[in-house]
């Protein structure tokens, strides 16, 4: 016989096109861990709760993100004390680069902080704590100056800038010789 022609019935052939059961019956129990509920939630509940997470996420993301500036604040810290008092490259550059990392991270606070835009999280208060780790890191770069010497901050510093002493008093006396 043909393929398809003629009525002939397989003995273990299982026909799916039986609508006598429905996927909805409650004869057969659900698996252990399946709840039936959670996949009869509306479309609408789940794209929210997908919103609400992401949301937290972002949230969540963005503290990490202002609270970096931290860690690399005990860095340049140990670096600088290591790199001593004394002047000479190695101190120069660790002080130059505790200064240069916060004046570019706060150049980039708005770049930083975008991916975490939403309507739903407030990044106002992450922000604020980037910028004030970032300015300790600053002052931290300053004060390292000072302690090198290089800041100038005694009048003795300025000394080349100001005009010569006025002479107030003449003295002459004695007779001249010739």
């Amino acid at each position: 016989m043909e393929k398809g022609k003629g009525v002939v019935a397989r003995r273990w052939a299982i026909d799916f096109t039986d609508n006598s059961i429905s996927p909805s019956s409650r004869d057969i129990p659900d698996p252990l861990g399946y709840a039936r509920a959670s996949s009869d939630q509306d479309d609408s509940t789940v794209s929210r709760q997908k919103k609400d997470a992401e949301a937290n996420w972002k949230a969540q993301k963005a503290w990490e993100v202002a609270q970096s500036p931290l860690k690399n604040l005990l860095m340049m810290g140990f670096m600088m004390w290591m790199a001593g008092s004394a002047v000479h490259l190695f101190s120069i550059g660790i002080t130059f680069s505790a200064l240069w990392q916060p004046i570019n991270a706060l150049q980039g606070v708005g770049k930083i902080f975008e991916p975490y835009k939403d309507s739903k999280v407030d990044i106002l208060a992450p922000k604020l704590l980037f910028i004030a780790l970032n300015l300790v890191g600053l002052a931290l770069g300053v004060w390292k100056l000072n302690t090198l010497g290089l800041l100038p901050t005694h009048a003795s510093d300025w000394v080349s800038s100001l005009p010569p002493a006025q002479e107030i008093e003449y003295a002459g006396g004695g007779i001249p010789l010739h």
